[in-house]
């Protein structure tokens, strides 16, 4: 199976869900406009905010690599969603050509291999990020884009088949998160004093967890009102 493709395909059938048919075009069924590009360096901010950065406190605290593979996801939406829209409206190609130019990078083949140790130091590794938020608005190409983004998943510790996992995890969160009500601002995000992406992390670490099965999960585990 190609997971950048079919991650793309999820990503598309979740934002025609979400968004209406059309919004590549930079606007929701409901006459909002979209700026995929403030999304992403938004959540590069939230990213950053998991490392121990600021000089005037938390001396002594490591980064939270949990929630930095979180945001690297969430990053991840926003960057096929942009990449999606360029295709579209750029008229350059198929969802499955977008795919195919993915895999071709030149760092594609190192983000396939077992997840290695990071040893950049943590200042190293906010300048990949911010890398990733200049390439977003120096008007890139979208393979160069892509590239930003797949230095960051490596040093977040996340190789093809774990970003895929957790996009997938994530994905049919934002599909519940929807179902319950998250646009309408009754969605209840935390579930026993933590973030819903806890629970749904929690219930990934079974290898063997199906979409469904982590959609009927997490209906579960919602709390009851």
């Amino acid at each position: 199976m190609d997971k950048i493709l079919k991650m793309l395909e999820l990503q598309q059938e979740l934002n025609d869900s979400t968004n209406g048919l059309g919004w590549e075009k930079g606007m929701t069924k409901n006459g909002k406009p979209i700026d995929w590009k403030r999304c992403t360096y938004l959540e590069c901010a939230e990213l950053i905010e998991s490392y121990p950065w600021k000089h005037w406190k938390n001396i002594d605290a490591k980064p939270d690599y949990a929630n930095i593979q979180i945001e690297a996801v969430d990053i991840w939406h926003f960057i096929m969603s942009q990449a999606l829209e360029d295709y579209k409206q750029g008229n350059l190609g198929s969802i499955d050509t977008l795919a195919r130019n993915i895999n071709d990078l030149s760092n594609f083949s190192t983000f396939t291999e077992a997840i290695q140790e990071n040893f950049k130091d943590y200042y190293e590794q906010i300048a990949v990020v911010e890398n990733l938020m200049k390439t977003l608005f120096c008007d890139a190409s979208t393979q160069k884009l892509m590239e930003a983004f797949i230095d960051v998943a490596i040093q977040s510790g996340l190789n093809l088949d774990a970003l895929y996992k957790l996009y997938v995890g994530k994905n049919i969160l934002n599909k519940f998160r929807q179902d319950h009500g998250y646009k309408e601002g009754i969605y209840i995000k935390i579930w026993n004093g933590e973030e819903d992406n806890v629970t749904m992390q929690s219930i990934l670490e079974d290898d063997n967890i199906t979409p469904e099965g982590l959609y009927k999960s997490l209906s579960e585990a919602y709390p009851k009102e």
